[in-house]
């Protein structure tokens, strides 16, 4: 059951009173919800509220409370990923994973051989903090993903702990094997970079070695983009909670 974001002044007396315009027409026009069905919503104290429709007027409804509790669906993990932008459709399709696997930002970079124009990134930066949202409705998650303005590599990883390129080129170890020597705080910032379809450039990867920088396989196959970016998250993930 998708649920919906609310603001906690909202409830009074054990119910949630709702008359904001697009938020009735979803629920009431859209969706077409009735009188004593459930619906789900979520404020920004990553409250639950599992509650009946109780009253439905032309311009507002009100939902009655019957359970409430601190909502669990967020990543325990402070993981952020930065990715050099993908045409239109793999990059919503990105947006989307990344939301539903938790990390905590989506950071665009242009890199050397982005195929999408600065200009154009920027136009975009609103449109997918929208979707990112509407992930979050989706798959119940407690917390949104912030959806940050473009910025180049060299500015970006003074700003995280630990920062980790995916890029087969160069790559001698999976994460796996990086975890080896390497010891990671999950409660600090986690940054990982994902390139391009055309990879990196020379310059680029002079960039990670000067910086030292860690270069980390996925394995012998060679994924598009935003596969890549859905499999580097997931080994983060598995590595650093349950490896």
């Amino acid at each position: 059951m998708p649920h919906f974001l609310i603001e906690s002044n909202k409830i009074k007396n054990n119910t949630i009173e709702i008359s904001d315009k697009n938020l009735y027409k979803h629920i009431i026009k859209v969706m077409r919800s009735k009188q004593g069905e459930k619906l789900l919503f979520l404020d920004e104290n990553q409250i639950q509220y599992e509650t009946i429709l109780k009253e439905i007027d032309n311009n507002s409804f009100k939902a009655e409370i019957y359970k409430r509790y601190k909502s669990e669906r967020t990543l325990p993990l402070n993981l952020y990923i930065a990715q050099s932008v993908l045409n239109s459709d793999d990059q919503i399709s990105s947006i989307k994973k990344a939301t539903e696997l938790g990390v905590k930002g989506i950071i665009p970079i242009y890199t050397d051989n982005c195929s999408v124009k600065a200009s154009i990134i920027k136009s975009k930066i609103k449109r997918w903090q929208t979707i990112a949202l509407e992930s979050v409705k989706q798959c119940e998650r407690a917390d949104i993903p912030k959806i940050y303005d473009i910025i180049s590599i060299p500015s970006l990883i003074k700003n995280y702990d630990y920062v980790i390129v995916f890029a087969e080129k160069y790559a001698k170890e999976n994460f796996f094997e990086y975890l080896r020597h390497k010891t990671i705080n999950k409660n600090k910032k986690i940054l990982i970079i994902i390139g391009p379809e055309g990879g990196f450039s020379e310059r680029e990867f002079e960039f990670f070695k000067e910086n030292n920088i860690p270069l980390i396989t996925l394995g012998s196959l060679i994924y598009r983009a935003d596969t890549a970016l859905t499999a580097a998250i997931t080994t983060v993930i598995n590595g650093v909670l349950y490896g």
